[in-house]
């Protein structure tokens, strides 16, 4: 599923991180992350349960598991870093995950026609649950040497690398693997 980021520099662009985990990267952190930040209060963790992939269009919130959401969020910076980089993962990292997976999860539905769906109304801490257990299964999983950080300058993207060949450098073609061509092409005709 791709989502579609506003940077600063407002030149919006699709973004596939190929994991529910790496997707909820997307909604900010602390340092650095700061700017990006997306979750102020209980109802915008509800907002990006629905536009994320999980696609929930019922959510009730609390500020405890909106909490539990940041905390999860800022323990998968810290693995999803130490991944990228050939670092043995922090305890305190994994031990955030995996308390946030020890909580239920959503529960899957099969919807009339046929399609898998979420039993609602669904809990903050369901998907914060569901999120954890998704990073377990991509630490620990066969794509765990798939994760990758964008190669652009000045990106800290991170990603599954779900292409082929496993050659994947760029957290978008768009934006940071256009730019690079750009740069490229621009010093061999200096």
């Amino acid at each position: 599923m791709s989502l579609t980021l506003h940077p600063r520099d407002g030149v919006s662009f699709r973004f596939d991180p190929g994991a529910l985990c790496l997707e909820f990267l997307v909604s900010g952190g602390v340092g650095v992350y700061a700017h990006y930040e997306t979750l102020h209060e209980p109802a915008d963790l509800a907002r990006w349960a629905a536009v994320s992939r999980l696609g929930l269009k019922e959510v009730d919130t609390t500020a405890g598991e909106l909490a539990r959401a940041k905390a999860l969020r800022s323990a998968l910076w810290g693995l999803a870093g130490d991944r990228v980089h050939g670092r043995t993962p922090r305890q305190a990292d994994v031990d955030a995950v995996n308390h946030a997976a020890s909580a239920p999860p959503l529960t899957p539905v099969m919807t009339a026609d046929g399609e898998r769906s979420w039993a609602a109304p669904a809990t903050g801490g369901q998907v914060v649950a569901t999120v954890a257990r998704d990073a377990i299964e991509l630490f620990t999983g066969p794509m765990a040497d798939r994760v990758r950080e964008c190669a652009g300058d000045n990106c800290a993207l991170i990603f599954v690398d779900t292409s082929r060949p496993g050659s994947r450098r760029w957290c978008s073609m768009e934006r940071c693997g256009n730019r690079h061509k750009v740069r490229a092409h621009r010093s061999r005709e200096s």
